[in-house]
């Protein structure tokens, strides 16, 4: 399923606009975390997500539109776009869920395994392979992560190894897509386009968890839940989740994917602004963990630039 796309991407290292791009995509993704939360007393997460998904669409298919994309041309993307929306919807009924039953400081740890299913699947599905120097930054950015967090508590119960399984499976549905639309013909589909797919599938998946669940809105929602449904409907999934497809189509994907463990990063910092959570000394060292982490993952290595499909001379379709 790799392509000599995917095989010219593999041991690329990001530029500097691209890194830079990436920092506002975390920088947002944190902040959404936060906005999430602020919502949660006026629209519960299933409704909320569902809510966020109904208003992006209209967003991608007016930029689109405007770029001249053709969303209803029959271009062979349909299948991989119907994939990869059913694994969009059921990832974010599973984080959701997951965060009911465990704590918020495992399931940002367990999430960010994410980035260990791409690399893993990049090998197998794209030809892209990673050196020792790439899996050892990985490993550094991850225990960051987890430093940065806090080191989860040993006395668990059922219930919390059922959640922390829960968000486990959305971070490899959320590494599964990313394959996806990299390792298909939805690669050679608009970002608006392959993201169109996600969103327009994920509006009854999620629709439908909101009523198994019992979830309803009893009251209306305040100006600041209104406004911060609409960043989340038109910003971060109209627009930054259609930058990172657009990434995605250009760079390595394992490579893309552990600059995410600067996401909760931010979301620590901004909850020490917005929410006034604490920091402390153990935060800053995370953050140098993390961020050597990325350097590493990014260095140019000669067994990353040869991919497997590369070394053997053969191009599958």
């Amino acid at each position: 399923m790799s392509s000599p796309q995917a095989i010219s991407s593999a041991g690329r290292p990001l530029s500097a606009g691209a890194i830079a791009l990436m920092l506002m995509l975390c920088l947002t993704w944190g902040f959404n975390q936060i906005a999430v939360k602020l919502v949660l007393p006026d629209v519960p997460p299933m409704l909320q997500a569902m809510i966020r998904s109904m208003g992006a669409l209209p967003v991608l298919f007016i930029v689109g539109s405007l770029r001249g994309v053709k969303f209803f041309e029959r271009d062979g993307t349909w299948k991989a776009g119907l994939i990869a929306g059913l694994m969009f919807g059921i990832e974010f009924v599973l984080i959701f869920q997951g965060l009911r039953l465990t704590s918020a400081s495992r399931a940002v740890v367990f999430l960010y395994t994410a980035p260990f299913f791409v690399a893993l699947g990049s090998y197998q599905v794209l030809g892209e392979r990673l050196g020792g120097t790439q899996w050892l930054g990985l490993a550094v950015s991850f225990a960051g992560v987890a430093l940065a967090i806090g080191v989860p508590q040993p006395n668990v119960d059922s219930h919390i190894l059922l959640g922390d399984l829960l968000i486990v499976a959305g971070a490899g549905l959320w590494a599964a897509t990313t394959l996806v639309a990299k390792g298909t013909r939805l690669r050679f589909a608009a970002p608006e386009k392959a993201l169109g797919y996600q969103v327009a599938t994920s509006i009854p998946i999620l629709g439908a968890a909101a009523w198994l669940f019992g979830e309803t809105i009893t009251h209306t929602p305040s100006p600041l839940s209104f406004g911060l449904m609409a960043f989340q409907a038109i910003w971060v999934v109209g627009t930054t989740f259609t930058l990172w497809f657009a990434l995605v189509k250009t760079y390595s994907a394992s490579k893309l994917s552990a600059f995410t463990f600067i996401t909760p990063l931010f979301g620590v910092v901004g909850s020490y602004f917005i929410m006034h959570d604490t920091l402390s000394l153990t935060f800053g060292a995370a953050a140098v963990l993390v961020i050597a982490g990325l350097f590493l993952v990014n260095r140019p290595s000669q067994v990353a630039a040869a991919p497997r499909d590369a070394l053997l001379n053969v191009t599958k379709t």
